[in-house]
């Protein structure tokens, strides 16, 4: 072939890339944007109960929830709530997927360990795209004490999930921090907890941060009465309901 034609077909080949770069470029500019549900849009409230399954309080928080007209469910998890928190998060995926057949999002409430759960699960299962609110209550998102004791004192009586919530543990060291935005967050946690040591480990960079003690001076809350103190339970209405979630106001 001569140089005259290798030149004409090399400016050819040159025009049919740049030709079809422009089409991609195109098709990437009329791409519509990755929706995230509408903060106006209220949908299916998911509860998490925390390590050891528990479902008392949550029970009790979920009907408050019904009363305002939102329909609320408690999602049980697999092993009594004390098996690996991923497969606890895959669990809570199953019912994102459920309820999102039937309703334009889903909020999602975590007691405890559920707080982690629903992090993972954001996280892990693209979340930011499901969920419109989360709210957290007493959560150890920097692990706690008592589960690292239980680690290390007592490895045969800490299954997966006890191991899981020792501060510095791998899976807590996955979590991102701050957590990604949207949804909106809130962590509601008190002063006087006595299970998740120390208590400001359920701080969360990303979230709206709602001290107890800080809002409402000298208010008797302790882990277990989360789900259940009736302030509490105004915060957790307040922050799936329509409006912005806002800093606590006083009691």
């Amino acid at each position: 072939m001569s140089p005259r034609r290798r030149l004409m077909f090399a400016v050819l080949a040159a025009i049919a890339v740049l030709s079809a770069a422009g089409l991609g470029v195109r098709a990437l500019l009329r791409a519509e944007p990755v929706r995230v549900p509408a903060q106006d849009a209220l949908g299916v409230v998911l509860l998490v109960p925390g390590y050891g399954g528990g479902t008392d309080g949550l029970d009790r928080l979920a009907a408050a929830v019904r009363a305002t007209g939102r329909t609320a469910t408690v999602v049980e998890m697999p092993d009594g709530g004390t098996g690996d928190l991923t497969a606890q998060a895959d669990t809570l995926d199953r019912a994102a997927t459920d309820a999102l057949r039937r309703a334009p999002s889903v909020d999602v409430i975590g007691y405890s360990a559920g707080g982690v759960v629903a992090r993972l699960w954001v996280q892990r299962h693209d979340g930011v795209h499901k969920a419109r609110r989360v709210v957290t209550l007493g959560s150890p998102h920097q692990g706690a004490r008592l589960a690292a004791a239980g680690a290390a004192g007592l490895p045969g009586a800490c299954p997966a999930a006890c191991r899981q919530l020792a501060p510095g543990s791998t899976l807590l060291a996955q979590l991102r921090s701050p957590v990604p935005t949207p949804p909106q967050w809130l962590s509601i946690w008190t002063e006087q907890d006595q299970t998740v040591q120390p208590p400001d480990s359920a701080r969360l960079a990303g979230a709206i941060d709602a001290d107890i003690q800080q809002s409402c001076p000298g208010r008797p809350v302790s882990h277990g009465e989360l789900p259940t103190d009736d302030y509490v339970t105004g915060l957790v209405i307040d922050a799936i309901g329509p409006a912005p979630i806002a800093a606590a106001p006083p009691c």
